[in-house]
């Protein structure tokens, strides 16, 4: 399993929280790349667990914060 931002950007603007068969749900209908169905196919899931965020799929999310940039500017 990996993830690259290209593939958990799909997950975005999934209906949260929702669990890792709803979360496949939505890549399906949203047509995701493939790639992205086979990452939460293999995801540790015991059946019920809930998924907040995409921080949650993927830990290592960039963030609004991890962006160098002043929003005043522009």
């Amino acid at each position: 399993m990996y993830w690259t931002l290209d593939l958990a950007s799909h997950l975005e603007d999934a209906p949260y929280p929702a669990t890792r068969d709803e979360l496949i749900d939505f890549a399906v209908r949203s047509g995701a790349p493939l790639e992205v169905i086979e990452n939460l196919q293999v995801m540790d899931d015991d059946g019920d667990e809930l998924y907040e965020t995409i921080e949650d799929i993927w830990p290592d999310y960039p963030r609004k914060d991890d962006f160098l940039f002043n929003e005043e500017e522009y």
